[in-house]
């Protein structure tokens, strides 16, 4: 499962492809460039305590995978999809709110200004100046213009970096999440495409890093047009093993954290199943025997996700482009969601 030639190679993935050679260094210039901001956001953050993160699609995924950064530095952190939010409210006095859109123009995004009118500790994060969401509220703005390519790539990795930003204001040491931006990690992935060569469905799964799981979900879903969908390692576990067998891939993410012997147990839980298994690890662990594993050095938190992603990332497009005929360019979506 090798990527096409490039003159033909689908012009979906061909935008993608330009939108993730930039993204390490424009997520670094956002990571400057919005420090003051971020100390703003840290600020309010102090003096409520409590956050509320609201997006959608790879928005929500960033933000349910920072969810555990804020929670372990004292913040009550808790993540919902801005419609969840619309529908059923959680209030929103005494909280800060982080409302994030890479487009700034979702439609639950302005419907949620149009109804609340937001509140003084309501902060925006996307990657559009200009946007309705940078208009209706401050806003920590990534650099390097809109994302134009489908899947979300570049923005994700921009955004990560605007909540190291704010986690740098809380007293986060961000030197190690830099250096992973700095120095990127380029592990092969081939055996790991092989291994996938006969599955029909993908499930993802990681325990603190599920976050980052649900974001690359997401993205095989677009691409590939392929069920893929993600659960918590927690979730998987209670039930739906059932479906695991040799067509249901399983992609797991495993840090070096308290966790970590829990996404082993499920690894081969899963290939005892007959799943075909990969691990993204940043453990520091030994490889488990069986699993196909995507190895990084030892890492954490904010480090982990911004050396994983980009090479999740490369993942998601590699087996989209094996299986999908014009792979990036959506059927039945947009780059921007303008409906309900």
């Amino acid at each position: 499962m090798n990527m096409t030639d490039i003159s033909n190679r689908p012009a979906g993935l061909v935008a993608i492809d330009r939108e993730m050679a930039r993204q390490h260094a424009d997520a670094l210039a956002s990571f400057e460039a919005n420090a003051e901001a971020g100390r703003k956001i840290a600020a309010s953050l102090k003096a409520t305590g409590r956050l509320l993160l609201l997006g959608m699609g790879g928005s929500h995924a960033v933000s349910r995978a920072v969810e555990p950064l804020y929670r372990s530095l004292g913040i009550e952190a808790v993540a919902l999809p801005l419609s969840e939010q619309l529908g059923q409210p959680l209030p929103l006095a005494g909280k800060t709110i982080l409302v994030t859109s890479q487009s700034g123009e979702s439609a639950e995004v302005i419907r949620w200004f149009s109804e609340t009118g937001g509140t003084p500790d309501t902060f925006g994060l996307t990657m559009e100046g200009s946007s309705s969401l940078a208009r209706s509220t401050t806003s920590l703005v990534g650099l390097g213009g809109t994302e134009l390519a489908f899947a979300a790539t570049r923005s994700l990795t921009i955004t990560f970096a605007l909540h190291l930003a704010i986690l740098a204001g809380l007293g986060l040491d961000p030197s190690s999440a830099l250096q992973a931006l700095k120095t990127p990690q380029t592990p092969d992935i081939d055996a790991a495409l092989a291994s996938f060569a006969d599955v029909d469905v993908i499930v993802t799964s990681g325990r603190r890093l599920q976050g980052l799981a649900e974001a690359i979900a997401l993205g095989l879903t677009e691409l590939s047009r392929m069920p893929c969908f993600s659960l918590e390692g927690g979730q998987l576990r209670h039930g739906p093993m059932e479906m695991l067998g040799p067509k249901v891939g399983v992609v797991l993410f495993r840090a070096d954290d308290a966790t970590a012997p829990l996404v082993a147990a499920m690894a081969t839980s899963a290939a005892e199943a007959g799943s075909p298994v990969i691990i993204f690890d940043a453990s520091g662990l030994p490889p488990i025997e069986g699993i196909k594993t995507v190895a990084f050095p030892s890492a954490n938190g904010m480090t982990a996700i911004l050396a994983m992603l980009p090479v999740a990332q490369s993942f998601m497009v590699a087996f989209a482009d094996a299986r999908t005929p014009n792979a990036g360019t959506p059927l039945r979506s947009s780059k921007i969601t303008r409906s309900e």
